[in-house]
């Protein structure tokens, strides 16, 4: 038992000397760090991610950051692969919630958009439905209702402009109308 705690206590002191070798920009360190340490890297990555090519592109962007960041390396806070580690885990959760996120975005894109277009194609069927109903509505109506009420809500004039256009008075077009309207409203069941 001896032996490990020594093994792992001398480990500790030569990633430290590595990390700070990385620190100042020695390319030669850098692989030696990566080599003893980038399966326990990318084995605390793929426990958090579950997913090998998400874990293989994490454990990248951890030993960007390692090479980064390897200045800032102290010794006396922690030791090396306890640095390394907590470095692996947060990119790992990182990328877990940026995954999530992702995926809360496009269900809410979805939603919205497909619930955009069946609305669109819901109203425009409805549009149609009523644009019918009252087609069928007007025809009901008497022919000088039904010119006085185009004349005014499809050609859109003023009770006065239809009045003038009809030559008749603005009593007679604005009961036209009102009594059209009347009738045009039960023919279409609205109270």
């Amino acid at each position: 038992m001896d032996s490990a705690v020594t093994a792992r206590a001398a480990e500790s002191i030569e990633l430290a000397l590595l990390l700070h070798r990385c620190g100042e920009s020695d390319q030669e360190a850098f692989a030696e760090l990566y080599d003893r340490t980038s399966a326990r890297v990318f084995g605390l990555v793929l426990r958090v991610l579950h997913d090998p090519g998400y874990a293989e592109e994490t454990t990248q962007e951890v030993y960007l950051q390692i090479w980064r960041t390897a200045a800032s390396f102290d010794a006396d806070k922690g030791s090396a692969v306890t640095w390394l580690m907590t470095l692996a885990h947060r990119r790992a959760v990182d990328r877990v919630r940026a995954e999530q996120a992702h995926t809360q975005r496009e269900v809410a894109y979805g939603i919205r958009v497909l619930g955009n277009e069946f609305d669109e194609v819901t109203e425009e069927v409805e549009r149609r439905l009523e644009q019918q109903a009252v087609l069928e509505g007007l025809a009901t109506l008497t022919e000088t209702q039904r010119e006085a009420i185009s004349l005014a809500y499809y050609g859109g004039r003023t009770y006065a402009e239809v009045a003038h256009y009809l030559g008749v008075g603005l009593p007679t077009v604005k009961s036209r109308i009102r009594d059209g309207l009347t009738r045009l409203k039960r023919s279409l069941g609205v109270t």
